[in-house]
């Protein structure tokens, strides 16, 4: 059998519209954060273009799109912050919320959970985890 673009599995990077979806949830994604007062904090001396740059990139990843992403591991990015499971799951409400008001299907969506799921004790520190 030829594999053809008929026969080729569409990534939900493709379905959701690609570069410019992700750039268009990761935009909205941050002005909802950094309105957030509990969550603001974490980025006042943070390069916002860089984060928002690396952030489009991990996203494209985890939606199957192209993997050009360079930067610091989740962890490694991550577990100097101190972040309370409360925070990470708050970051979460917001992002799943984005894409859900930009029309992300259903699918898609719980792919975004599970991930967020599986990521979390690379992210919340290490002393704030329940039954930590």
């Amino acid at each position: 059998m030829t594999v053809t673009s008929e026969t080729t599995p569409v990534s939900h990077y493709q379905r959701i519209g690609g570069a410019s979806s992700v750039k268009a949830a990761v935009e909205l994604f941050y002005d909802r954060v950094l309105a957030d007062p509990e969550l603001a904090g974490y980025f006042t001396d943070v390069d916002m273009t860089g984060q928002r740059r690396h952030l489009a990139l991990m996203l494209t990843v985890v939606l199957g799109g192209p993997n050009e992403y360079t930067g610091r591991g989740l962890a490694e990015a991550h577990q100097p912050m101190n972040i309370p499971v409360a925070h990470y799951a708050k970051v979460g409400a917001h992002l799943t919320e984005v894409l859900t008001q930009l029309g992300v299907p259903a699918d898609v969506l719980a792919h975004v959970r599970t991930v967020l799921g599986e990521v979390q004790d690379q992210v919340v520190a290490t002393g704030n985890r329940p039954g930590a």
